[in-house]
């Protein structure tokens, strides 16, 4: 019975305390919620008056900014369109490649032979052209002037022509992003570094040193800095991303080029 009425007394003073705990935590929330809504009945009206006074921003940038200015931001807003052009067509163009080369050329090693297995290569894919160019080497072989050169040699020259030439194709626009990714952070640097120059000129000029004449165009000009990075930064990404894919599409490349190269030359993969 002692056990049982210690054991009473216990789940009373629990309850208690987990009362007194959820009541002082029920305080705060009330009233931060009362603050809430008190501060929600003359929020917006008081956001959108700071809103208004606020006299700086990227608008006021364009508004006050001088040829240079004008200038600079345009010129950051044509590296970021490129650079946006580029990834988005080399994806599109590189998903096309991984998906033929998983198609195409199953469907070529189930052929009768290597005339045969060109003609299920899907046009224009980099396989089909690898094998049209290492057939057109073996065809043209004899009776040339390259006849003194044996056909293995002669044979395992054009397939390395015909990848290389789909490396430089993969390889073509990543030379933009990668201009883009490390000259946008200087440009807008120096956007920034010329709005700051033309502050300090003007508050120079009015002989006024004030905190509301020099913080606001100076962090005017800082904005410069800001869309510099954001133009930057998706180069880089989109550089190293289609980098990456470019060598998983080229490994398949190459090893159908060594497969096909075989095939031509010992008869076999």
């Amino acid at each position: 019975m002692k056990s049982m009425s210690v054991l009473r007394k216990s789940f009373t003073a629990a309850l208690i305390l987990a009362g007194t705990f959820a009541l002082t935590l029920a305080l705060p929330a009330a009233a931060q919620t009362g603050t809430t809504a008190t501060q929600g009945a003359s929020g917006p009206a008081g956001s959108t008056q700071q809103a208004m006074e606020n006299p700086y921003g990227l608008k006021a940038l364009w508004e006050q900014g001088d040829a240079v200015a004008h200038g600079t931001l345009i010129i950051m807003l044509i590296m970021s369109m490129g650079s946006w052009y580029v990834i988005f067509t080399k994806l599109l163009e590189q998903s096309k490649m991984l998906k033929s080369a998983r198609t195409s050329s199953e469907a070529f090693w189930k052929s009768a032979s290597v005339k045969e297995g060109v003609k299920v290569l899907e046009e224009g894919s980099a396989s089909r052209f690898i094998a049209e160019q290492a057939l057109k080497a073996d065809d043209h072989h004899e009776g040339t002037m390259v006849e003194t050169i044996d056909r293995h040699t002669w044979i395992s020259m054009n397939i390395d022509r015909a990848v290389g030439s789909v490396q430089s194709r993969l390889q073509g626009g990543l030379a933009i992003l990668a201009t883009v990714g490390s000259t946008a952070p200087f440009v807008g640097l120096f956007g920034t570094v010329w709005g700051i120059y033309n502050a300090l000129v003007k508050i120079g000029i009015s002989g006024q040193a004030s905190i509301d004449k020099v913080a606001g165009p100076v962090g005017e000009a800082l904005i410069m800095t800001a869309i510099g990075l954001a133009v930057a930064v998706p180069a880089v990404m989109g550089y190293n991303w289609l980098i990456r894919r470019n060598k998983v599409i080229m490994d398949a490349t190459r090893a159908f080029a060594a497969d096909l190269h075989s095939v031509l030359i010992a008869g076999k993969r």
